[in-house]
């Protein structure tokens, strides 16, 4: 009886495979709008957007009609894209996703906006500038079912990815240690533009200097390593070794976070000799030291010598942010806990107004429960 239903299952299965087999539609593209133009990351996104099958660019708003020409002429975009008011290119091309590329600051501004209309949006991090706007920010998502996400660039390495997979896989232990190096030799020393260093450099629109600007990498990478738990408090010193470049701002600046079992060490800095994103892990029975964009040194218990290894390839729909966006808006990936994530970046802002009112009062700050 069971040669019988054997061969009887590679019959049925020999008449499956000589069907002919229909080719799965490709979704369609997501129609995403560009508001603000005076993020300089909007360089590289629109140099994405071309080569990008799973998004559609159908507006930007910028009400610096020169900064929209520069940009308009650069990457040789249809000038009927370009909108001077947010709010009537939303009424007209109705998309389905806002990349926000303002001020910090301005933040809260869009996502509301785009919340009324049932449209999620994209920031490039940090999320706000304080907690009270991410709080707003939580309140409007929530209340018009929209998703608010936040671009890391460090979410997108693959040697990332693999550091949190070691942890939670326990192949370190237990961690106790963790300290994570942020930044560059300073906007201004690397050629930042003229629409985005002024903002960059003003506590009220960004929210503090390198702090800020770098410290919440390493933020969001220890939240989500922490299972979305806050620390218990939060020690930061903040200095300006460049006054005469930076004299509104913090450009350096050491943060410490401290958990029940471990303690997390930003060093968020616009005075790094060259531009480093990098974070080591250090467990109970082992490390591992991220490299670069995709590799890793670590040790193991057991182990005489570190080793260097490459880290898997990330999923087609965890390579960029565009892709990611899409997935999440087909329903393909849910963010919840992830580095992109509303819940994430919502601690993520605890610790970075913690650590802002840390350096200005040279006291450790407990952590409270966020309000709803």
């Amino acid at each position: 009886m069971k040669l019988f239903a054997v061969g009887c299952i590679s019959l049925s299965a020999l008449a499956f495979a000589a069907r002919p087999v229909r080719a799965q539609a490709a979704p369609a593209p997501v129609r995403v709008v560009i508001v603000g133009l005076v993020h300089g990351h909007v360089i590289g996104l629109l140099g994405a957007l071309p080569k990008d099958t799973n998004v559609q660019l159908v507006g930007i708003a910028e009400p610096d009609t020169a900064l929209a020409a520069k940009y308009e002429q650069r990457f040789h975009l249809d000038h009927a894209l370009f909108y001077t008011d947010a709010e009537t290119m939303l009424n007209t091309v109705h998309p389905q996703a806002v990349l926000a590329y303002t001020t910090i600051l301005d933040h809260r501004k869009v996502i509301e906006m785009a919340a009324r209309h049932g449209i999620s949006t994209m920031v490039e991090k940090p999320l706000a500038t304080t907690v009270a706007d991410a709080v707003a920010i939580r309140r409007a998502a929530a209340e018009h079912h929209v998703q608010v996400l936040v671009n890391y660039e460090t979410t997108w390495y693959a040697s990332n990815t693999e550091a949190l997979q070691e942890v939670a896989d326990g192949k370190l232990g237990d961690v106790r240690k963790v300290v994570v190096h942020d930044g560059h030799q300073g906007p201004k020393e690397i050629g930042v533009g003229p629409e985005w260093l002024p903002w960059l450099t003003d506590p009220a629109q960004n929210g503090a200097g390198a702090m800020f600007d770098f410290g919440c990498y390493g933020a969001d990478l220890a939240t989500v390593m922490m299972h979305g738990q806050a620390p218990l408090s939060v020690t930061a010193v903040a200095q300006t070794d460049k006054p005469e470049i930076y004299p509104k701002v913090d450009d350096d600046t050491t943060i410490i976070l401290r958990y029940p079992k471990a303690q997390v060490v930003l060093m968020p800095s616009w005075n790094w000799p060259f531009s480093r994103k990098d974070m080591e892990v250090y467990g109970v029975t082992g490390y591992a030291i991220t490299v670069a964009a995709d590799q890793l040194r670590v040790r193991y218990a057991g182990q005489k010598e570190e080793a260097t290894i490459t880290a898997p390839v990330l999923p087609p729909a965890r390579r960029n942010s565009l892709d990611y966006l899409a997935a999440v808006l087909r329903g393909e990936i849910k963010p919840e806990g992830d580095l992109s994530s509303l819940e994430t970046n919502m601690v993520v802002m605890q610790i970075l107004d913690a650590a802002r009112a840390s350096a200005k009062s040279g006291r450790t700050i407990t952590v409270q429960p966020l309000s709803k």
